[in-house]
């Protein structure tokens, strides 16, 4: 089966629909904590805690929709939607930093959210062509 045939989705909406899912995964899991912990030595950590960051990196809310995306045949799809959603809801959520380093954080999640992606999107490929190939007569 070839990727048009696999395919009932067109490549510009995936990129739209997942920019949107990563978007709504940033609010969900990120969006709403937006206060640092101040700890006795006066130290400040946050506002994230890693089982946030965990969450949103592993959660299903990202993996099953960049899975999807790869097994339809989109995988530059999966990985230009995910971290452009990323991206923009970092750039929203961290706008408000008055020294602007904010530009540099929201680069680094777009580069390590592409390359997440980008990693699932190749196991996907690697583990959905095993499989395919597996139930071919004479394998």
């Amino acid at each position: 089966m070839t990727n048009e045939q696999r395919s009932s989705v067109p490549l510009s909406m995936t990129i739209v629909l997942l920019t949107g899912v990563a978007a709504a995964m940033w609010a969900a899991w990120l969006g709403w904590d937006q206060h640092r912990d101040v700890h006795p030595d006066g130290s400040t950590t946050g506002p994230y805690e890693a089982w946030q960051v965990i969450g949103l990196g592993l959660g299903l809310g990202l993996l099953i929709p960049v899975c999807w995306a790869a097994f339809r045949g989109h995988g530059t799809a999966a990985v230009l939607g995910t971290s452009g959603g990323l991206a923009l809801a970092a750039a929203y959520d961290w706008s408000d930093d008055a020294s602007g380093l904010f530009v540099i954080g929201v680069g680094m999640v777009a580069l390590g959210s592409a390359a997440a992606a980008g990693l699932a999107v190749a196991l996907t490929s690697t583990l959905h062509k095993a499989v395919a190939g597996a139930g071919r007569p004479g394998r």
